[in-house]
C-alpha cells in the first residue's frame, strides 16, 4: 500500500481528457494513493494535457513549472495530447520528470507505482500503431448527477488546422459490449443521464468487424430500463442525416446538440478540409429544429483562418445569426505545427482576429438571450443536480441552465418546472410538479 503517497491531478482540455484523468484517478485511489489539491505538496503530480490551441500549449508548460514549485522533490508526470505531439520539447523541461504520450495514458497508474526506481525512461511508440481502442478501467466520469462514457477515440479527417489526429491516432471505436457494460454499472450507482463522448462520434463502429454504427448503438443503450436521459456529446453538421434525426423520436434522447462547426463560409470550410459547406450546415439543423421543435445547439467556431476575408467572415455570421446557438464556443485561429494550415499564404492579423471575436461574442450575447426568451411561460423537465444559495440547480432537457424556487426537492430528482424569468442567462423557475 501506498497510504503516504499524495497525488495530484490537473486536466486540461475536452471531456475525453477529464474522463481517462478520473480513471488514472481511481485506479490510484485503489492503490492507497492519497489526492491531494494541485496547488499544495504532493509526491506525484499528473498533468492530462491539451493541444487543441497554442494557448492550451502555454498553459500546459506553466501548469507543469507550477508543480515543481509546488514540491521540487516531488515527481512531475505529463501526459495527454500535448505528450503525445511535443515529447522531445517537452523532455527539455526541467521541472518534469516523465512524458507518457496518450498510447500508454492507461499504463500511468502502473507506472507511478514503479515511479521512483525509474530514470526519465518512457514509452515513446506512435500513436498511429494503435489499431484498437484502449479500455480504460471503469472512470465514472461524473458531473453531479451526469456521467460521460467514453465510446470512440482518435480521427481520421486531418482538417488542415487541427492537431488532434496527430495527439490522438486514427479513429477507435470501443466494443458495443463494453460500452453497454459501464452504462449498467453507472445506472445500478443511481445515475439517470448518460453522455457519450468521443474525439469524433460520427465514425463510430467503422473500424468494428461486426456491423454497427453510431444510431445502432445509441438504439442499444436507449432500451436501458434504468436510464432517463441520453445526450450525445458532439456531432459534425454533416453527419446529422435522416438516420441520425429519427434518434430524437425517443423521448429519452434529450434536444441538444454540441456542432462541431468552425466556419459557415464555403471557401474557409474547403480550406479547412472539412466535408461539407453553409448549405449542408442550414439544410441539416433547420430540418432537425423543425423535427425536434426545442433543440438547442451549441458550436465551435474558429475565426481569422487562413484567408479569411470580411466577406467569409460575414457569410459566417450571417449563418449564426440564421439558426441560432444557445451558446458559442469562439476561438481565434492560432498555428499548430505540422499542420498544412500553419504553412498557408495570407494569415490573418492578431488585431484582425480579436476585433472578429468580438463582434461574434456581441451577436451570441444577443442570440443566448433571444433563445431563452423564448421558454419564458413555458414548463420544462429538470434534472436537479445542487442546491445553492437557497435554490436548486439543473438543466433542462435541451441544456439550458436552470435555478429553480422549491421546497423538499432532491438531488438527482426529476421536477416539472414553470419558466418565469430570466436572469443573468440561466432561466429561473418554480417547481409545480414531481417527476417520477
Amino acid at each position: 500500500m501506498n497510504s503516504n503517497k499524495r497525488v495530484a491531478f490537473y486536466t486540461l482540455g475536452c471531456k475525453v481528457n477529464q474522463y481517462e484523468s478520473e480513471s488514472i484517478k481511481n485506479q490510484l485511489l485503489q492503490k492507497g494513493y492519497e489526492e491531494v489539491e494541485f496547488e499544495t505538496t504532493a509526491d506525484v503530480y499528473i498533468v492530462n494535457s491539451c493541444t487543441v490551441t497554442s494557448i492550451a500549449d502555454r498553459k500546459t508548460r506553466n501548469i507543469l513549472r507550477r508543480a515543481k514549485k509546488q514540491n521540487p522533490l516531488g515527481k512531475v508526470i505529463v501526459t495527454g495530447c500535448y505528450a503525445e505531439t511535443n515529447r522531445k520539447d517537452l523532455l527539455e523541461m526541467e521541472e518534469i520528470d516523465f512524458v507518457i504520450g496518450n498510447k500508454d495514458k492507461n499504463a500511468v497508474a502502473n507506472f507511478v507505482q514503479e515511479i521512483h526506481n525509474q530514470e526519465r525512461e518512457e514509452p515513446e511508440e506512435s500513436i498511429f500503431q494503435e489499431k484498437e481502442y484502449q479500455e480504460y478501467e471503469f472512470a465514472t466520469f461524473r458531473e453531479m448527477t451526469r456521467a460521460y462514457v467514453k465510446i470512440q477515440d482518435g480521427c481520421n479527417e486531418f482538417c488542415s488546422y487541427c492537431k488532434i489526429p496527430f495527439a490522438r491516432g486514427r479513429s477507435r471505436s470501443r466494443r458495443p459490449e463494453k460500452v453497454l457494460e459501464e452504462i449498467d454499472k453507472l445506472l445500478l450507482e443511481g445515475f439517470r443521464e448518460i453522455i457519450l463522448i468521443g474525439i469524433n462520434l460520427g465514425d463510430y463502429g467503422k473500424d468494428l468487424k461486426e456491423e454497427i454504427n453510431f444510431e445502432d448503438l445509441v438504439r442499444k443503450i436507449l432500451k436501458k430500463n434504468l436510464l432517463q436521459r441520453v445526450r450525445i456529446g458532439s456531432v459534425y453538421p454533416d453527419r446529422i442525416t435522416e438516420s441520425f434525426m429519427t434518434l430524437f423520436d425517443h423521448p429519452k434522447m434529450m434536444p441538444h446538440l454540441h456542432i462541431s462547426l468552425q466556419s459557415c463560409d464555403d471557401t474557409v470550410l474547403r480550406n479547412m478540409r472539412r466535408n461539407y459547406g453553409k448549405d449542408v450546415i442550414l439544410k441539416a439543423l433547420f430540418s432537425l429544429r423543425k423535427k425536434v421543435p426545442m433543440m438547442e445547439y451549441t458550436a465551435d467556431v474558429i475565426v481569422g483562418f487562413p484567408g479569411e476575408t470580411e466577406e467569409m467572415f460575414q457569410n459566417t455570421y450571417d449563418s449564426l445569426e440564421k439558426i441560432g446557438f444557445s451558446h458559442l464556443h469562439i476561438f481565434p485561429y492560432s498555428d499548430r505545427e505540422g499542420t498544412s494550415a500553419s504553412r498557408m499564404d495570407h494569415k490573418i492579423e492578431s488585431g484582425v482576429k480579436r476585433e472578429r471575436v468580438g463582434i461574434l461574442e456581441n451577436l451570441q450575447k444577443k442570440i443566448e438571450e433571444d433563445r431563452r426568451k423564448y421558454y419564458l411561460g413555458k414548463r420544462l423537465e429538470v434534472l436537479i443536480e445542487e442546491e445553492k444559495d437557497g435554490y436548486w440547480w439543473g438543466y433542462s432537457p435541451n441544456y439550458l441552465r436552470v435555478k429553480i424556487k422549491g421546497k423538499n426537492l432532491s438531488i438527482n430528482s426529476m421536477v416539472q418546472v414553470k419558466i418565469e424569468q430570466m436572469e443573468k442567462g440561466v432561466l429561473v423557475a418554480y417547481e409545480y410538479a414531481k417527476s417520477l
